[in-house]
């Protein structure tokens, strides 16, 4: 077609997302902003990559980075945001927001759908209001609500189809109802902030539910008597588990754990990264919390100014895809399945996550170790790439 840019990269190590983990050699045709052919060997005309070339990665919960929550009331700063995760390899961003009024969740989707509706982000995950008191974590229990029909019914008019995803505790009042209320209207659910026992659970995955918000964290643990959600999410194939891989939500041995429990095609790595990534230690908003960051750790800043609960992290996606590959030991293309294909396949992204023939192109050059050197969205190097 003329006027296109054609662009040929090519590299011993292909990761496309379509056949698994394994690293093949091939070479991509990228034509303007998609991927026109992927071949067999190295085209000698191409442009040889050294390192291996995976699928741009697609984070589904973010709350935000570079000094701004992504539901802020910012427009230059919720740009800088999502330009900071481009920049760490996140080609395909959801925002994620906290709890608030039922009046600020309406406004906080009306702000972020023209967003959506524009492509510079792929849907809006609400993370509350309808989580449990118990497993309230960096939420402010003053609003958790119950997901009466009525709140149900105005998220979804504010959405539009552009709410993607919301973190719903399933024992509350309505929790099962709203569950299939939500999954009906397309908007995926996921079992989250509970203090839901095994029953409960199981349930939450039959009313619908197909993701589990940060695996581990916010939710009861494992007993040998009292198992509760984590063998039940662990084990269900209906389940996404979202991971947090930064060394401090999880010990690397968990997130191994997990991994061989739940499979590559079952894991979705996430950042749950708040608006002080890419920032210096400090003090910070999250929502209507304090936060403080030390040693790049968010957590609640209390009136006394201790620390309480773990409040996000400071995670770039790119530091994520490193930490599962040098720290936790599964292998490159492991990692990029987890951070790229089971999530947009998950949710329905089909445009990415794989690196095959009419799909975005969209990709991320790492190195053996994991670590991000270069990224490309819908055909163009993001600059000022890298880990």
């Amino acid at each position: 077609m003329e006027g296109s840019v054609v662009t040929l990269i090519a590299s011993h190590k292909v990761v496309t997302g379509d056949t698994g983990p394994e690293p093949r050699p091939l070479t991509l045709r990228i034509e303007d902003e998609r991927v026109l052919d992927v071949r067999d060997g190295i085209d000698a005309a191409a442009e040889l990559v050294d390192g291996w070339v995976i699928p741009g990665y697609v984070d589904t919960h973010c709350h935000g980075a570079a000094g701004t929550d992504l539901a802020a009331a910012d427009p230059d700063g919720v740009a800088a945001a999502i330009a900071h995760h481009r920049r760490h390899g996140t080609t395909t961003q959801f925002a994620s927001t906290v709890t608030e009024s039922m009046d600020e969740v309406v406004a906080q989707v009306g702000r972020l759908r023209p967003l959506v509706e524009a492509g510079e982000l792929a849907g809006i995950h609400l993370e509350g209001p309808f989580l449990s008191e118990a497993k309230k974590g960096a939420h402010n229990p003053d609003l958790l609500v119950d997901p009466t029909p009525e709140r149900v019914s105005a998220i979804l008019e504010a959405s539009g189809g552009s709410v993607r995803s919301i973190t719903l505790a399933p024992e509350r009042e309505h929790g099962l109802a709203a569950t299939a209320a939500f999954t009906e209207a397309g908007v995926m659910v996921a079992f989250g902030h509970s203090d839901a026992d095994h029953v409960t659970t199981r349930a939450s995955l039959d009313a619908g539910a197909g993701v589990v918000t940060h695996l581990f964290n916010a939710m009861r643990p494992i007993h040998h008597r009292e198992p509760g959600p984590i063998p039940v999410l662990l084990d269900d194939p209906r389940a996404m588990v979202e991971l947090i891989c930064d060394g401090t939500h999880l010990h690397p041995d968990v997130i191994a754990m997990a991994i061989d429990a739940a499979g590559i095609h079952r894991v979705g790595l996430v950042t749950d990264a708040m608006s002080a990534t890419g920032q210096p230690d400090g003090d910070y908003g999250l929502g209507s919390l304090r936060v403080g960051v030390r040693g790049g750790v968010a957590k609640i800043l209390n009136d006394d100014g201790s620390l309480g609960a773990i409040a996000g992290s400071t995670l770039t996606m790119g530091a994520a895809v490193e930490f599962v590959v040098s720290q936790v030991g599964r292998e490159v293309g492991e990692a990029a399945i987890m951070a790229a294909t089971t999530p947009a396949r998950r949710f329905g992204v089909d445009q990415v996550g794989q690196l095959v023939a009419g799909r975005l192109a969209d990709l991320c050059i790492v190195d053996d170790g994991g670590a991000l050197q270069k990224v490309m969205r819908r055909g163009v190097w993001v600059e000022g790439a890298g880990s």
